[in-house]
């Protein structure tokens, strides 16, 4: 024993003699022999401890060896990463070069938080993935947080939602009446070396973490979405939207009152921002699209426009919405409502017989919508039902179906030839009973006029794309760059596993996998290949470069069509509006250049914030209804698979995560894309498999769901 504590002593003393000669040596690497020279002529030298000294130094990483020596490690020799997911025994990192995920076991972690910058030495595991050492946080990602309070040997903790599943010490400087299960919102106040050493204090209290709404309202917090507008921004819109406004503008105007004009929602929808009209002519047809003048009322720098600017978005989640223009406004003024005059923005395009645009001009008008048209009753008409009720409602707009169904059928066929791909993607519609509690979820089903629609605003955005490149104009292009080299060979890799026959040998062509896609619709296969195939594509976003949208085979395309809540259609219309009304390209680019690249940037980072805190949102309702079908068997398919488990998607949207730990006994190995294996028993678990799961557990607070499989 004494023995043992000696020559721990002894590494221990030769650890920082090699230290402190490295240090002098500076930059120049020391051979082994140059160092085992200079300290082998120390009284009792032990060349074992100080072998092991060297091994232990480099097997930290504070060292480093290649052909020419012996060095201290700086901080090339580590590789930048983010971490991934925490949980209480282990964590995972994310190389920012090559994404590839490291497994960290706890007390190499060094008590990084997710969202951390991290840099890692990376090495050899145990099993197949290779695991990773922290040695230093290079930048700290978190510091407010949302959680649970749990009550842990007598006392109040705080369980991170995200962070990790430490039940974590706080401090309620603010007096905060506080239970267990309330969700919280709290700040990391003290970090230490290790997850337990960890201190926070508790910032908003919002409700029992049982209910989805709560949990709701802390992660919109927590993003900076707010419900409430600044008492300014409030005045400022209801100061804006005088009905008189309307009627002084007209005379400006093209008056296209006259015109059969309508709108065409969710039977819910508030926010009407554009409406359409449609006429037959010699070579083909007359489409309108007729959106709000948003810009007519917000202008640049006022309190609405700021306010705008920073939300960027309006934010969708259950059966709720958070504008990104005060109600005065979304609902009022700018809402296309029927009947009444309101002051719009055209795009009115000419096509040809086969639908392609010959030309297309912006104009500034003012219309009357002739009715609110509803989604689900306009696929009953024109699937031919004769309901005297929808007759009467629809007499003004009735002769102009046959000639939009006649244009949107041609439209589709045109963007079926371009090679456009039919991305399905299964989203879910939360049914919110009065108590404000989900109680179901059902598949989207989207109707024959939500494809209209949908088509015919794709129209008026390339228009729009077209007149700012055209003219020259800073503009907001909405662009989608093809799939990166890494994406591609790990598409072609599932594409091998499943057995399915693909032709590109470089990037992809939208064509191909449109082809691809095609051949599996139908299948079991195809909604999990819809979503590999979504996985593998860059991400849309706003640009002042007009590089084209891959995803739809465009050139040209922007968003035009909805500035009630987008801002970067606000600013397009804003700049356009400019040209419009008689300034130069020259002068419109010295007024709106710096702000087309604010926008763009802006717009880009508000979307991707407002659709991660939907997902959320939309995670605690889910689990909230399953939550209460706890024991029950669902079908369902393995939708993707990890190191740790794998996620079965059932029929109704939902998804859960089946945890190795409940596959039961053997040693498991994942293939790093689609396949998990107990080595021990031989049995697999790949994406596309069906497999029957039960309902084990279900957290509202932070929207997990755990399944087990049924034999």
């Amino acid at each position: 024993m004494k023995k043992d504590k000696k020559k721990k002593q002894r590494r221990a003393e030769y650890k920082e003699l090699i230290l402190a000669r490295l240090k002098r040596a500076g930059k120049k690497p020391l051979t082994f022999k140059e160092l085992h020279k200079g300290l082998r002529s120390a009284r009792g030298f032990d060349f074992e401890s100080f072998v092991m000294a060297i091994e232990k130094l480099k097997e930290k990483g504070t060292i480093v060896e290649d052909r020419r020596g012996l060095r201290l490690a700086d901080k090339g020799d580590f590789e930048r990463c983010t971490v991934s997911r925490l949980n209480k025994t282990y964590g995972f990192v994310k190389s920012v070069l090559t994404g590839e995920e490291y497994f960290v076991p706890g007390k190499h972690m060094q008590g990084a938080m997710p969202g951390d910058t991290v840099l890692v030495r990376s090495y050899e595991g145990e099993g197949e993935k290779r695991e990773a050492e922290v040695m230093e946080i290079e930048q700290e990602g978190f510091s407010k947080f949302t959680g649970e309070i749990v009550a842990e040997f007598g006392y109040l903790r705080i369980v991170p939602d995200t962070l990790s599943k430490f039940a974590m010490p706080f401090s309620n400087p603010l007096g905060i009446e506080l239970h267990e299960h309330d969700k919280v919102m709290a700040v990391i106040t003290q970090r230490g070396k290790r997850h337990s050493d960890h201190r926070c204090e508790i910032l908003a209290a919002f409700g029992s973490s049982l209910r989805a709404a709560v949990c709701a309202l802390s992660v919109l917090e927590l993003s900076g979405i707010t419900p409430v507008f600044p008492p300014e921004v409030i005045a400022e819109a209801r100061r804006v939207s005088d009905e008189y406004s309307v009627r002084a503008d007209i005379p400006s105007r093209l008056d296209l009152r006259d015109q059969i004009i309508f709108t065409i929602d969710g039977a819910a929808t508030k926010d009407i921002d554009d409406a359409v009209s449609f006429r037959r002519t010699r070579s083909g047809y007359e489409l309108g699209v007729h959106i709000a003048d948003v810009s007519h009322y917000v202008t640049p720098k006022s309190e609405l426009d700021n306010e705008a600017f920073r939300r960027g978005t309006s934010v969708y989640y259950a059966d709720r919405v958070i504008p990104m223009l005060p109600q005065e406004l979304s609902n009022g003024i700018c809402s296309l409502n029927p009947g009444e005059d309101r002051l719009a923005f055209s795009c009115i395009v000419q096509l040809s017989r086969s639908a392609e645009i010959k030309s297309y001009k912006f104009v500034k008008t003012v219309i009357r919508s002739r009715v609110k048209g509803v989604y689900s009753e306009i696929n009953r008409l024109l699937a031919g039902e004769d309901d005297p009720e929808l007759n009467e409602k629809y007499k003004e707009v009735l002769p102009q179906l046959p000639v939009m169904k006649e244009l949107a059928d041609k439209l589709k066929k045109k963007r079926t030839a371009r090679g456009a791909p039919e991305l399905e993607t299964q989203e879910g519609v939360l049914l919110i009973n009065e108590e404000d509690i989900c109680v179901g979820v059902q598949p989207y089903e989207r109707g024959e006029s939500q494809e209209m629609i949908e088509d015919f605003m794709l129209t008026a955005n390339e228009c729009a794309a077209k007149f700012g490149l055209e003219n020259g104009l800073p503009f907001v292009y909405r662009v989608h760059e093809p799939p990166s080299e890494e994406k591609t060979e790990a598409l072609k890799e599932v594409l091998v596993k499943l057995n399915i026959p693909f032709e590109f040998s470089g990037t992809p062509k939208p064509q191909e996998l449109a082809a691809i896609l095609d051949k599996v619709k139908g299948t079991d296969i195809g909604v999990i290949l819809n979503s590999v195939i979504l996985r593998s594509m860059s991400k849309a976003k706003y640009s002042t470069e007009p590089i084209g949208h891959y995803g739809l085979v465009l050139e040209d395309y922007a968003h035009f069509t909805s500035p009630i809540r987008r801002y970067p259609d606000l600013t397009i219309h804003r700049i356009m509006t400019a040209l419009l009304s008689g300034e130069s390209a020259e002068e419109v680019k010295k007024r709106f250049g710096k702000f087309a690249y604010a926008s763009a940037d802006q717009s880009t980072m508000t979307e991707l914030t407002a659709m991660q805190a939907e997902r959320s949102c939309e995670d605690c309702y889910k689990a909230e209804y399953l939550k209460a079908h706890i024991g029950e068997e669902r079908e369902g398919i393995i939708s993707s698979v990890t190191s740790f488990g794998f996620f079965v998607a059932m029929p109704d949207t939902c998804e859960g995560m089946v945890p190795v730990r409940a596959l039961g006994d053997g040693e498991y190995s994942f293939d790093g894309m689609m396949t998990l294996r107990n080595e021990n028993t031989g049995e697999q678990w790949r994406v596309g498999d069906k497999v029957r799961v039960k309902i084990e557990s279900a957290e509202v607070s932070s929207g997990r769901v755990d399944l087990a499989i049924i034999e």
